[in-house]
């Protein structure tokens, strides 16, 4: 028989299951993404030095990473309605202590690269099956403010993984990502607990399409949100590659002050929790417009002025908590976009992230190699600014 996990709409308490929910969303999030995608690029020096890695295999790490990325998101968008969310979000954990796991005591470059890959697809598999997750959980009144809660978990990551990449150093990397699979692990269990298995018939039960086909992602409503994900994907891609590169040439190559600066922008990052009362008070049009304008001065201070550590410092500050919030937006556009199947819907939503955050680096960094990284920051800066004016649809819910 089915059950109903929510409450009565006009309900004003949280209830015990949103509150684990929301809790294990934020730490899942924290997990796969600071963790086990983000962490990479933070001991890429040490790990370059133990394994003799060449230029082009870190290039190739990063390709197989983002490939493995989009593959486990198609597989999720397939198979969410059938599963439920919480074997993909168990399987994203496993994903993140398997991989993590093989990366700390890898003794050859297969055993790296394939522990970077499992642990890279960890988000593919974690984050849109909350997207259905919320929907069986949460109070209709509460949804839209959770959804832009449980992104924040990134800031939450990254502010840790920044201070352990600060003392581990030489082998004691490998000590680092033991400590960040045993944390994914208890994260792990703790989601088994909170996140429901199976579809279940809410309060407020939307029809399900008998067919999904092109017609059903393509509707006139997801253009946007398709265009604004891709933008989003190549504006984040390019400043997550790049301005740790930026920051180097200005310090000298510091890996103390490059820490620092992941530490900061993790740190301001986590106001990304109050997304939702930006959302909310400002709307989703509005609210994009200023997300994507704070990204556009974050990404040009470092065009501007890139040997400066106080300009890198204010960017870092600007870039954390828009950041986050642009993933809190996307994440309740796609739901409002898309409320029958709202993780397929997101798969494909961070599908056409997916497509930006490979694009991005590969064609900027061509631009970086032809005029200059200075230039290739201004050009995603402008690239944020035109995105300003692409609009979500006015709705009932978070509207203007």
């Amino acid at each position: 028989m089915q059950t109903t996990l929510l409450r009565p709409a006009h309900q004003s308490r949280w209830t015990s299951a949103e509150r684990r929910l929301t809790i294990g969303g934020l730490l899942a999030i924290g997990m796969s993404f600071g963790f086990a995608r983000y962490g990479y690029g933070l001991f890429l020096p040490e790990i370059r030095r133990e394994f003799d890695l060449s230029v082009s295999y870190v290039g190739i790490i990063g390709s197989a990473t983002y490939v493995g990325y989009l593959v486990a998101l198609l597989v999720v968008g397939v198979y969410a309605a059938r599963v439920g969310p919480r074997l993909l979000v168990g399987i994203g954990g496993a994903s993140a202590v398997a991989g993590m796991g093989l990366v700390a005591v890898a003794p050859n470059l297969a055993i790296l690269t394939t522990g970077l890959v499992l642990a890279g697809t960890s988000p593919a598999w974690t984050w849109a099956p909350y997207s259905d997750a919320v929907d069986m959980v949460v109070a209709r009144s509460r949804r839209e403010r959770v959804l832009a809660i449980v992104p924040a978990g990134t800031a939450i990551g990254t502010a840790v993984v920044g201070p352990l990449a600060l003392v581990a150093h030489g082998e004691s990397w490998r000590y680092a990502w033991l400590a960040m699979a045993a944390t994914a692990a208890a994260i792990a269990v703790y989601n088994v607990g909170s996140v429901p298995a199976r579809n279940t018939v809410s309060a407020e039960p939307a029809a399900r399409p008998a067919t999904v086909g092109p017609r059903w992602f393509l509707r006139r409503r997801a253009v946007p949100l398709y265009a604004t994900a891709v933008s989003y994907g190549v504006v984040g891609s390019f400043y997550w590659n790049y301005a740790t590169a930026a920051i180097s040439d200005a310090t000298s190559g510091s890996a103390a002050t490059t820490a620092m600066f992941w530490t900061l922008m993790g740190v301001a990052g986590t106001a990304g929790v109050l997304a939702g009362v930006l959302l909310a008070r400002l709307g989703l049009r509005r609210s994009s417009a200023l997300l994507f304008g704070t990204l556009a001065v974050a990404v040009a201070l470092l065009g501007v002025m890139p040997g400066s550590v106080f300009a890198a410092g204010v960017s870092a500050i600007l870039y954390g908590p828009a950041f986050m919030a642009v993933s809190s937006l996307l994440a309740v556009w796609s739901y409002q976009v898309f409320p029958e199947r709202p993780t397929t819907g997101f798969s494909a939503t961070l599908l056409s992230l997916g497509v930006g955050t490979v694009a991005g680096p590969a064609v900027l960094g061509l631009v970086a190699e032809e005029h200059g990284l200075r230039t290739a920051f201004l050009v995603t800066a402008a690239l944020a600014v035109v995105t300003c004016a692409v609009r979500p649809a006015r709705t009932a819910a978070f509207a203007d």
